[in-house]
């Protein structure tokens, strides 16, 4: 079954601005879903009218194979939103901001009660049920809405920019969370611009660019799809200099690090080799810029230039 399906979708603003151009969309149930595009691509719009929040000029769309326009309360009991700013009292604590939201959705106190206390363990947030929200931290304030979202079950999950300001530690604490909640049957949707998540997380991506789809494929497809891989190089000794290898774009970060661009058909093996002969002994290795985000400037700038 499809989580969601959207047909010749479009939205055109009072003031002529075409924000959505009839695009179509597909999200298998339980999958972990990648929606991406640069600011102003139409992701906030795309997403707004998903979750009823914005009014499409056109189009349809299902979820669970309820119709969003003929059976809105349905539809729209499926989803979990969280959105990308803090909408919720800053005086009110933890507990009852996700208390409420139980109750927006009509469940029994005990069922509210009980699940609650679920969302709030889940993202490490029972020990602060009874702070004010105002006093949490930013990445405390992300969770509470994350277990707001997810406090009537929902069957699909939209994350609209979920880690935005998070520090490091907190945003992979959450993406272990989410990978959970995923594990357990939620399908998800995830809008970011932090592409390393997307890679993480994700096995299906759109790619969405001045209101049209441009790309829509598994990640794995779209990965191969690169023409080179960057990785920066420690060496064993220090370095002052290094010869070229051909094929392979070198350069000289500092005495004990280099970087390498390594075209796909060439491989890794040629570049070893390579420096082996130099008599440079390369000590680890790992990724110089994340894959995604090469590939997903690739096409943008592919679509503009088209």
């Amino acid at each position: 079954m499809k989580a969601l399906s959207i047909r010749n979708l479009k939205k055109t603003y009072a003031n002529g601005l075409v924000a959505i151009k009839g695009i179509d969309l597909d999200v298998e149930e339980g999958d972990f879903f990648a929606l991406l595009g640069p600011n102003g691509a139409g992701k906030s719009t795309a997403i707004g009218i998903i979750s009823s929040l914005v009014n499409a000029t056109s189009g349809v769309v299902r979820i669970f194979d309820a119709d969003l326009k003929r059976n809105k309360k349905l539809a729209k009991s499926y989803i979990g939103l969280v959105p990308q700013e803090v909408n919720f009292n800053q005086f009110e604590t933890a507990r009852n901001i996700v208390m409420n939201q139980a109750g927006y959705y009509g469940l029994p106190r005990k069922e509210a009660l009980k699940n609650t206390e679920y969302c709030l363990k889940l993202m490490h947030l029972w020990d602060q049920r009874n702070t004010v929200s105002r006093r949490l931290s930013g990445g405390m304030k992300r969770r509470v809405m994350i277990a707001r979202a997810m406090v009537h079950q929902p069957r699909l999950l939209i994350l609209d920019e979920p880690t935005a300001g998070v520090d490091i530690e907190i945003r992979r604490s959450m993406w272990e969370t989410m990978k959970q909640v995923n594990e357990q049957g939620t399908t998800i949707i995830l809008t970011t611009h932090y592409l390393e998540e997307a890679e993480s997380l994700c096995r299906n991506i759109a790619i969405i660019n001045q209101g049209e789809i441009v790309e829509h494929t598994d990640m794995q497809s779209l990965l191969a799809r690169l023409n080179e891989e960057h990785f920066v190089c420690d060496v064993k000794t220090p370095l002052k200099k290094i010869a070229a290898i051909s094929g392979y774009k070198i350069d000289l970060i500092n005495s004990m690090q280099i970087s390498v661009s390594v075209p796909k058909n060439l491989g890794l093996n040629q570049l070893f080799k390579g420096l082996s002969e130099q008599q440079i002994e390369v000590v680890s290795l790992k990724n110089g810029s994340n894959r995604l985000e090469q590939l997903f400037l690739e096409l943008i700038d592919q679509d503009r230039a088209g």
